[in-house]
């Protein structure tokens, strides 16, 4: 079944490669061309969510869907937080906003399954998503991570700006006007991005 996803993921690549933003490369001498690369990667990360869901939904059938995480999600977000942070210490990065950054990531792509969760149950019989592969979703989810993190660092500055919420919002407002992406899924960029700023907050992007 043909997405809005597959069409978004395409425009990604696309922008990305527009851009010189080089996913999963990240080239960045500013602090604008920085947060662009990081808005680009947080983007591609989101579109593994929607193969994602297919694969739990084909596993655990329509009646039980939930985007909730079962033991072993668990158990590997536990091992990726342990290796965000030892990334992030090795980078110059404060640990605890890096665990907080990938728990937004994390969250983002679970309320973007649920939301496509709800939209497949209303789908007629005969009309529920193909199922994706599982042998590389979690190695591309992954290879985010310490693209993710190098980004993280050219924003120290950023950060701690008083302006950094206005900013962010700029770049963000100026992202969707290229992907013209659908509510679902700019609800879950605008989480995904809500603690890049100290002062954090979805309502500071606008």
């Amino acid at each position: 079944m043909k997405s809005f996803f597959h069409a978004h993921a395409r425009r990604v690549a696309v922008l990305c490669a527009g851009l010189f933003l080089a996913c999963p490369a990240v080239h960045a001498s500013s602090d604008e061309s920085a947060l662009t690369s990081l808005i680009a990667l947080v983007s591609q990360r989101l579109t593994l969510a929607e193969p994602l869901a297919r694969l739990e939904w084909a596993n655990r059938g329509a009646r039980s869907q939930s985007a909730s995480p079962s033991v072993a999600t668990r158990q590997h977000e536990a091992q990726l937080f342990a290796e965000v942070e030892k990334q992030a210490k090795a980078s110059g990065v404060d640990p605890v906003f890096a665990h907080t950054f990938f728990q937004d990531q994390i969250d983002a792509n679970r309320g973007l399954r649920q939301a496509l969760f709800d939209t497949w149950r209303n789908l007629p019989p005969g009309a529920a998503p193909e199922p994706a592969s599982s042998a590389s979703i979690q190695n591309r989810l992954d290879r985010f991570t310490p693209l993710m993190i190098l980004a993280l660092s050219r924003l120290q500055d950023l950060r701690t700006a008083a302006d950094c919420p206005s900013r962010i919002a700029q770049s963000l407002t100026g992202w969707k006007s290229l992907t013209r992406d659908d509510s679902r899924y700019t609800t879950a960029l605008n989480q995904a991005l809500s603690h890049i700023c100290e002062t954090g907050g979805v309502g500071a992007l606008g």
